[in-house]
């Protein structure tokens, strides 16, 4: 689908500003949408300008992006509004309601004021709903509920008042619900136990009054409950929570809550529990928690009794009970299992209670806080050293964290040049690098104390991120409000000889900060990215987007095209990639180890890959092809890939090598073969890909396999066909720069564990397409195929395009339905099914073996198969009408996994009993039909990943 990306961030630089644009493509309605929605904005430091100046494609982080893909209406639409921490006010525009195809809508950390427009409510393919840190004002709207793609709304931090609404009920996807800090009043809708997908729900500092609704033990999913700070009328908390077995973190710290704590021994996975400033009276529970506790608080209630001895969790770091009613002997057992090391700590609080004596010695280590004033045993005179715990102390205990001993100690003063710094844990001493400044904060952290957990969340953070973990360094974290906020440097790899991140890999690391795209750890809790700083060398960049900028827009005016601009972009991205290859490849010739770096993608030894294959045994090998054999290897950590070795005759280039690893290395979806790693060692050049263990299409197709046989059917072979479009309208319209397969076939589509279609081999011997003016987009080259697949237009006029695809994958859907060949004895599968329509003998060459299935699904699928298979382009389908029909045909069949059971009814079809049937043959004739005629009714939205 055509995509427009509309970027905005602050830099901490006073020079640089933001162009918005809308690309010429763009629908009218979105177009004259963005212009009201830019007039509804007070910009101050003229950050917005150009919005609809007709220039399509702008670098994405000082602008917009967009990829040009066709689509049925012809035009781009907004699918990515990101305008954060601008220093923006005014308001929201309801012509927001207008961008139709929207996903993210993003006004993080701005001045905004007046209300949310309903109108937002009408985007349904919403997916992010991001206004956090504002000044918005009103109620919640009800529309809102109808957003039920959305997966994040975030409304904190605001001046929002009046009920959470209950249709939000409706919101069936979402995940994170953050509202915290705001005004909001009434009841917590009961009705949000419907919320399924609920992991995070933050209402914490509102106003919201009644009681918590029992019905929230349904939420299954959840794993941070947050509400402190509200007034929830003298109610308690429902026994019924205790089945909420996956929260991580419960807090109701100060809801007015009284009654007894209910016993939560149940909940396996729970680290923080805060049930302080409540008025709850009782008896501690005397069940366990779990193992894993971090933190304990339910200080300032009216509890009493003694302290169970059952209070010995390994990982506590805080256990507040002060200021409640205890009575009788404190366990040592509490403290007595602490280590005594630099960062475990533990903090007790007992004070204000009236416990008596201690059971057990008093001999807690240094890291251990005891705090007992305002017991009666301070005043025991038979309890050595008891003073020093019986001074008076506050009630918070902060900390600010910072990074251990920092080796970079050690390397010369001023050694690096201005706006570079020494990368601390370097694996080459004293290197000097520029950082990239992240503003991050930690919503809801699960834990007391971020010292012992430094490691762990550094770890968390690189591996998101892609990063070695010495490229990460926190200047300083601090608490606010049991909240972590930190400032995280960002240290190019020490390969890099630039010594600092080049605009892609900028764009990259923002873009997975700002979409949420990490990982979910719900221990660390949500986060909140607050900001990013470019100084130094990205100062110098972005003012040279600036002024180049400038120039671009008159003249992308006047003579540039969408895709023309997308595919200087991409080959710039892809010499960039080239340069840092050679220049890594060049390293880890001279230094041992060395290895370059792209994406998820490892460089493997052609040792590695010959002790997978058994020195690439014969015996190993499940495949040949142009380029070479295919071996099955198992790599040393037990995973077993697919290695394909390039025959002599087929290597390629270095720098083709490699920029077809790069392009490889970016393309993921569950429909395509992922690529794992690959070897590029002098006279060798393998690429490994996940193994699929049941084979090809064609081996299916043909029932090599048992389990072929055993699940060889209608229902499987529809599905089947629909995973491999779905992975083919991925390379047509979401990969950048998007891709043309040129060889589908029925042995390029493999199948996993589960026959799941994956294609294969869409990353060899790729051309980037270009734009003749017409805007027809087609690839000019040397006729490259597989007889039988090729296109006709394609034979004759050399002219490959996304149509060139449709044709080959309808030969497939051919082969499917009948198992023949696409050339037999001279006869081509495509003609031969023609005929047999023609003269109403098409279920005489159906397969036998395809089971049972409804007859519209047959009728439709091989409409389907013979309108991919038009000799005119022009007549068929788009790869996105394809996968719409599919899904559609889908959706028809019984509710089964994949197979069709025969029943009385006419409108199930056994392939078997049909043979040449002239009477049942009369009712199937089929007759051609164009792609235009394909859609019918109502088509379910389709979402390529």
């Amino acid at each position: 689908m055509p995509t427009l990306r509309i970027h905005g961030y602050a830099f901490a630089v006073s020079s640089c500003f933001i162009i918005i644009v809308a690309a010429s493509q763009t629908h009218p309605s979105e177009v004259n949408a963005l212009i009201d929605i830019k007039r509804s904005l007070i910009d101050p430091t003229d950050n917005l300008r150009n919005w609809n100046s007709g220039d399509p494609c702008m670098a994405k982080w000082t602008g917009v992006s967009c990829s040009d893909t066709e689509e049925a209406d012809g035009y781009f639409h907004v699918q990515e509004l990101y305008l954060m921490n601008m220093n923006l006010s005014g308001s929201l525009a309801p012509q927001l309601g207008q961008l139709s195809q929207l996903k993210i809508l993003s006004f993080l950390w701005n001045n905004l004021t007046g209300t949310i427009p309903k109108e937002i409510g009408n985007i349904a393919s919403l997916e992010l709903l991001l206004l956090s840190g504002n000044k918005l004002s009103g109620s919640l709207p009800d529309e809102l509920g109808k957003l039920s793609n959305l997966n994040r709304l975030q409304v904190d931090e605001n001046r929002l008042s009046g009920p959470i609404p209950e249709s939000f009920a409706n919101m069936v996807n979402v995940k994170h619900l953050h509202m915290n800090n705001n005004s909001f009043s009434g009841q917590l809708p009961s009705k949000l136990s419907n919320l399924s997908n609920l992991l995070h729900l933050l209402v914490d500092n509102n106003k919201l009054s009644g009681y918590l609704p029992s019905e929230f033990s349904m939420l299954e999913t959840l794993r941070i409950l947050q509400l402190d700070n509200n007034n929830f009328s003298g109610s308690g908390i429902p026994s019924t929570y205790a089945n909420l077995t996956r929260l991580v973190k419960l807090s109701l710290r100060n809801c007015s809550l009284q009654g007894a704590i209910p016993d939560f021994s149940s909940i396996a996975n729970l680290s923080y529990l805060d049930l302080s400033r409540n008025q709850f009276t009782g008896q501690i529970p005397t069940n366990k928690l779990a193992e894993n506790m971090t933190t304990i608080d339910i200080s300032n209630n009216q509890l009493n009794g003694s302290i169970p001895p059952t209070f010995i969790y390994p990982h506590l770091q805080k256990l507040s009970m002060e200021n409640n009613l205890l009575s009788g002997s404190i366990p040592a057992s509490m403290w007595q299992n602490v280590a005594a090391n630099s960062t475990d700590k533990l903090t007790i609080n007992l004070q204000n209670n009236s416990l008596l004596d201690v059971l057990g010695n008093l001999n807690p280590s240094a890291n251990v806080i005891l705090r007992l004033y305002g017991n009666p045993i301070c005043n025991a005179s038979n309890i050595e050293s008891i003073g020093q715990y019986c001074a008076p102390d506050g009630d918070e205990d902060y900390e600010v964290a910072q990074n251990p001993t920092n080796p970079t100690t050690l390397c010369p003063i001023q050694n690096c040049q201005a706006d570079y710094e020494y990368v601390p844990f370097s694996p080459v001493p004293c290197f000097c690098a520029a950082p990239l400044r992240i503003g991050y904060r930690l919503k809801s952290p699960s834990f007391a104390y971020f010292l012992p957990y430094i490691n762990s969340f550094e770890l968390y953070i690189t591996e998101s991120l892609k990063l070695d973990y010495y490229q990460l360094s926190i200047d300083d974290a601090w608490e606010e409000g049991h909240r972590i906020t930190m400032r995280l440097k960002l240290f190019p790899s020490f390969n890099d000889p630039n010594h600092k991140f080049n605009a892609s890999e900028v764009q990259r690391i923002i873009a997975i900060f700002a979409s949420w795209k990490f990982p979910s750890n719900h221990f660390f809790g949500p986060y909140e990215f607050l900001n990013y700083t470019l100084l130094g060398p990205y100062a110098s960049d972005s003012k040279s987007s600036k002024s180049s900028i400038d120039r671009g827009v008159l003249v992308a005016v006047l003579i540039a095209a969408a895709a023309f601009i997308i595919a200087t972009s991409a080959i710039i991205i892809l010499l960039l990639v080239i340069r840092r290859g050679k220049y890594q490849r060049m390293i880890s010739k001279k230094t041992p180890g060395a290895s370059i770096k792209l994406d998820s993608v490892k460089e493997l030894t052609f040792r590695e890959l010959a002790l997978a294959t058994n020195n690439f045994c014969s015996s190993t090998i499940v495949g040949h092809g142009g380029y070479g054999n295919v071996y099955r290897g198992t790599l040393s950590g037990g995973t077993v890939v697919a290695i394909k070795r390039a025959a002599k005759d087929s290597l390629q280039g270095q720098k083709e090598f490699l920029t077809e690893i790069a392009l490889l290395s970016r393309i993921h979806h569950r429909n395509l073969v992922s690529l794992i790693g690959y070897c590029d060692e002098e006279e060798e050049q393998m690429l490994v890909y996940e193994f699929m263990p049941n084979g090809t299409l064609r081996d299916w197709i043909s029932g090599k396999s048992e389990e072929a046989k055993l699940r060889q059917n209608f229902g499987m072979g529809l599905k089947i066909a629909k995973g491999a479009a779905k992975g083919i309208l991925y390379l047509h319209t979401e990969a950048n720069p998007p891709i043309f397969h040129r060889d589908i076939k029925a042995s390029n589509i493999l199948l996993d564990s589960k026959l799941t279609a994956k294609v294969a081999d869409f990353g060899l011997s790729l051309l980037a397409p270009y734009e003749e003016g017409s805007g027809t987009k087609y690839l000019s080259t040397v006729v490259k195929g597989t007889p039988g697949y090729l296109d006709p237009e394609y034979v004759s006029t050399h002219k490959f395009t996304h149509k060139s695809d449709v044709y080959s994958l309808g030969v497939v859907f051919l082969e499917i339905l009948t198992g023949m060949q696409p050339i037999s004895r001279g006869k081509h599968i495509v003609n031969e099914v023609n005929v047999a329509c023609r003269s109403g003998m098409i279920y005489s060459i159906i397969k036998s073996r395809m089971g049972s299935y409804p007859s519209d699904c047959l009728d439709k699928f091989l409409t389907l198969a013979l309108s991919c298979c038009q000799d005119s382009p022009e007549d068929r389908p788009s790869m996105l009408d394809v996968v719409r029909e599919l899904e559609d045909m889908v959706a028809m069949l019984p509710e089964s996994d994949d197979s069709i059971t025969l029943d009385n009814s006419d409108e199930m079809v056994s392939s078997s009993s049909l043979g040449s049937n002239a009477a049942r043959e009369d009712q199937h004739k089929y007759a051609f039909v164009s792609g235009s005629n394909l859609v019918s009714g109502v088509i379910p939205t389709v979402v390529p990943r």
